[in-house]
């Protein structure tokens, strides 16, 4: 830290001079403030009647000031002035002693309320001031304007609730240089702590938003060093420390970088080491940052992360070793798969480069994977994927650059433009319905992004766009997506929908059934309907109650008929399969049938799991099976699909499905589950533990901690139950199984250690 500051004088030479001027100025305030007392205490000064029993119950010392030995107690009259209340304030106090309440007073008024209160230790009064001071702030400029007094005064909610403005506002409130210097600066965060809101988690939070919007800004760079300041526990100071480290390496400061991970590994930080050894491989010393890596191999138990980065500082068929073990200890690790493909195109093996980069893309919508994969399609002079990858890319990231950050995609889709054939929205509209049909859900993103190219005001291809995105696991661009359909709508009871949806996606389902009802007094619309219905079905229902859902979705079903615009086909199908999936769970097979055979009539291929089900409930295992088997040859990649069909086959097909479902998809935990449960039917229980560390590695996971404590308690291993369960909690800690596991732990090793 100081290594920095000394190389931003300037910086640090402005935040002085700031924080002394600002000094000063609050100085000649309170000047201003004692002088104007002083003229209140004149002769032509103002009384100011108010009852002394009411004024002496607003605190202990000013009962002993107006009733104990103090001259105060025989006087008539009392002058408050030289404790720095005017007359209007004083009347103030006085309605406050007689009521209980504070009166629509003005903002000054009331801090001068507080003030008082604090000099007399009115905690009444205190509370009812910061109450009154926090409801009046609004946004950024309000909380501007009252958060110094708030900290002057010791007024937590009023500063909390400034913070909470401040915090509403990001990223952009960060980019206000009062709040920056608030926010960021040594003496902004002494302030906060003295007042007792600069903690760990405030400057982890900010920080992490610094570093989303620019790794690189000195904004970010401060943040974590208040980050490091608030550190109490070892693992704040090495996240704190690491966290710095990387900045620094992502502003070639690799300097600075190495010596901030190296005062995380000191901190016991074991993984800052290949911060160490990037830093210095950035510094040119290849052979140093090898040998480092090489020992962390030796030393330390395999990790994926390890191999990958020794695999940075070596070559040949020592590299491709290196990540291929990566790639075995940690599946989600993408630079291995990258190298591979990157390498098997200079070999002229372009399927099996395509190959190799699908994999990663089955499982994480990777804009750096999609990026190279456009490229091997350039190269290909398959012009259509590529320009539908760098249309996928976009989606994700509206401002990603692409060449090394010197192309916008939209550059590139221009440059294309005479390569690729041009399709009107009624095309588009038919090309989405080909690729929702055939589980394409990256095509159907490019083609919802092609169509938003044409009308970008679209607040229903923007709602279907953040359905696919969620889809895709991708929450963040989802939720963009989705505030960007509510900006952009025209009607009430469409915004009122997308709010609705908002709030239901953040876990606020009642708030979003108000929404619903709200757009449905308005319109009667399908989507309103869909809403109030996927809301109410989000929980345990009784038949009666979920029957209704089923009618909501009819109406919703009867709203489209009304009225079919371009599109409510998708979510008709959607419609008829959730309505398949409540007969389900009321026990209606004949009438879930019934709507997943309809969604299937007009191409609704997910239906085919919900029929499986159905089949599965009337013991035809058979029919489920193959159920399945007609989606996996639409949906051939799908890991999902393949966890889903082993449910309905015999054991070897079940572990072939499940090792299949991995293979595409290396995050699925329900896989590594079953096979762990199958070993340990099998009395091969190292191997079953073996099974769900090599997942918990990489993955860690509630129901994947839980199952290892649970066969650790079998073999009477008390230690490593407690350990796992202990980490489950923390996950959840409300987790009822894992809590009645822990207590069972406990007082095992507890007897054990009593004995």
């Amino acid at each position: 830290m100081a290594e920095w500051r000394r190389r931003h004088p300037a910086d640090v030479a402005n935040e002085r001079a700031y924080w002394a001027e600002r000094t000063a100025r609050r100085r000649a305030e309170r000047a201003d403030r004692c002088w104007r007392k002083a003229l209140a205490g004149a002769p032509t000064r103002e009384e100011v009647a108010c009852e002394r029993s009411c004024i002496a119950a607003l605190a202990k010392p000013l009962n002993t000031l107006l009733y104990g030995g103090f001259a105060e107690a025989r006087r008539d009259h009392i002058d408050f002035s030289r404790d720095g209340i005017s007359a209007r304030g004083m009347r103030a106090v006085a309605a406050y002693s007689r009521h209980g309440r504070l009166d629509d007073f003005p903002p000054d008024t009331i801090l001068e309320l507080l003030a008082f209160a604090n000099k007399f230790c009115c905690d009444g009064l205190k509370v009812a001031c910061d109450n009154k001071l926090a409801s009046m702030v609004r946004g950024v400029d309000e909380a501007l304007s009252l958060i110094d007094l708030g900290l002057e005064e010791a007024a937590h909610l009023l500063v909390a609730t400034c913070l909470q403005a401040f915090l509403r506002e990001l990223p952009k409130s960060l980019s206000h240089p009062e709040v920056a210097r608030l926010l960021c600066s040594p003496e902004g965060r002494e302030r906060l702590d003295a007042a007792g809101n600069a903690s760990f988690a405030l400057y982890y939070f900010l920080s992490y938003v610094a570093m989303e919007e620019d790794m690189r800004s000195n904004t970010t760079v401060m943040l974590l060093e208040r980050l490091w300041e608030c550190a109490e526990l070892p693992w704040h100071k090495q996240l704190a420390l690491h966290q710095l480290g990387c900045v620094m390496l992502e502003r070639g400061e690799f300097k600075d970088a190495q010596e901030w991970f190296e005062e995380a590994v000191a901190e016991g930080h074991v993984y800052s080491l290949a911060g160490v050894a990037r830093a210095k491989f950035k510094c040119g010393h290849k052979y140093m940052a090898y040998k480092l890596m090489n020992r962390v191999v030796t030393d330390y138990d395999p990790a994926g992360w390890m191999y990958q980065e020794r695999a940075v500082y070596c070559v040949g068929k020592e590299k491709m070793a290196d990540l291929r073990t990566a790639t075995q200890l940690d599946p989600t690790l993408t630079y291995p798969y990258k190298y591979r493909a990157a390498s098997l195109l200079e070999e002229d093996k372009m399927e099996r480069a395509l190959e190799e980069i699908d994999k990663v893309l089955s499982f994480r919508m990777a804009t750096d994977c999609l990026e190279l994969r456009a490229w091997f399609y350039l190269v290909a002079g398959d012009f259509e994927a590529a320009v539908r990858d760098v249309r996928a890319i976009l989606t994700l990231d509206p401002t990603y650059m692409m060449f090394h950050g010197k192309m916008h995609g939209e550059q590139l889709i221009e440059l294309l433009r005479g390569q690729v054939q041009q399709r009107d929205m009624a095309d588009c509209w038919l090309q989405l319905y080909d690729r929702w049909s055939g589980v394409d859900d990256i095509g159907s993103l490019a083609v919802v992004q092609q169509m938003l190219a044409r009308e970008p005001g679209n607040s229903s291809l923007r709602f279907r766009q953040s359905l696919l995105l969620l889809r895709l696991n991708c929450q963040k661009a989802a939720m963009r997506s989705l505030r960007l359909a509510r900006n952009s709508s025209m009607h009430d009871h469409e915004r009122l929908v997308y709010e609705g949806w908002i709030l239901y996606d953040t876990g606020h389902r009642d708030e979003a059934l108000e929404k619903a009802e709200q757009s449905l007094s308005l319109q009667r619309s399908f989507e309103a309907f869909f809403l109030k219905a996927y809301a109410l079905g989000d929980s345990s229902l009784d038949v009666e109650s979920a029957l209704s859902v089923v009618q909501l979705l009819e109406h919703a079903n009867s709203c489209a008929s009304d009225n079919l615009r371009k599109g409510q086909l998708f979510d008709i199908l959607q419609a008829y399969n959730n309505m398949g999936s409540i007969y389900v769970d009321c026990d209606l097979l004949d009438e879930a049938t019934e709507c997943y055979s309809i969604a299937l009539s007009i191409k609704h291929t997910r239906a085919h799991q919900g029929l499986a089900r159905v089949h599965f409930l009337k013991n035809r295992k058979k029919a489920a099976f193959d159920e399945m088997t007609s989606l996996l040859k639409i949906a051939k990649n799908s890991a999902s699909a393949y966890e889903k069909r082993s449910e309905y086959a015999e054991r070897d097909a079940a572990k072939s499905d499940l090792n299949m479902a991995t293979l595409l998809d290396p995050t699925r935990t329900y896989p590594y589950r079953y096979r762990a449960a199958v070993l340990m039917d099998e009395n091969k229980e190292e191997e079953a533990i073996g099974e769900l560390t090599q997942a918990l590695a990489f993955k860690p996971d509630l129901q994947l901690l839980h199952l290892r404590a649970a066969f650790q308690d079998s073999m009477g291993d008390s230690a490593s139950t407690l350990r796992d369960c202990e980490a489950a909690l923390c996950m959840h800690p409300q987790h009822g199984d894992t809590l009645e596991l822990y207590n069972k732990a406990s007082s095992k090793a507890d007897h054990q250690s009593e004995s």
